[in-house]
């Protein structure tokens, strides 16, 4: 499956809020990515690629955002610092949406177009949890994963 939030509890690895930033850019009347995982902790920016301007908005549970008209680069950055999904919109074009998951371990990705990820895990049970923005619920999905011993690069291919 493409295009799918991973993230993994890996065990002695500490959930901290991140200090990164990152960027959910519009393009094309479109969000880029449409897809965004982030730590919790991260700030994003909401730059305006187009000539035309947008109304960034999220009702979402973990994060309200309200950026009104704008074009360029908003003055502020939005630190999600809540986990879960947050659904975006634009206000002015209904088809423009996008996602943010939001995750508290370092330890993420997001599966490419054949719906694969791979991390570099240490042995051990982890647990792996999963989103999709074909999915019905804003929960992740959980699920088990043994690592054997020796542990190394461990590749994950979700299915539809």
């Amino acid at each position: 499956m493409a295009d799918a939030a991973v993230a993994i509890e890996v065990k002695g690895r500490t959930g901290k809020t991140s200090s990164a930033k990152a960027e959910m850019g519009q393009r094309d009347r479109q969000f880029t990515p449409q897809l965004l995982v982030v730590q919790t902790g991260t700030a994003v920016n909401f730059p305006n690629f187009d000539t035309v301007r947008h109304h960034v908005y999220s009702f979402s549970p973990i994060k309200v955002i309200d950026i009104k008209l704008y074009s360029g680069t908003p003055a502020e950055l939005i630190v999600f610092d809540k986990p879960g999904v947050a659904t975006l919109g634009c206000n002015i074009h209904d088809r423009m949406s996008a996602h943010i998951v939001v995750v508290d371990t370092p330890t993420f990705g997001r599966t490419d177009d054949k719906g694969q990820v791979a991390f570099d895990l240490p042995a051990g049970e982890h647990v792996v949890r999963s989103w999709h923005g074909g999915q019905k619920s804003p929960n992740l999905q959980t699920v088990k994963l043994d690592v054997p011993a020796g542990g190394g690069p461990v590749a994950l291919t979700l299915a539809e």
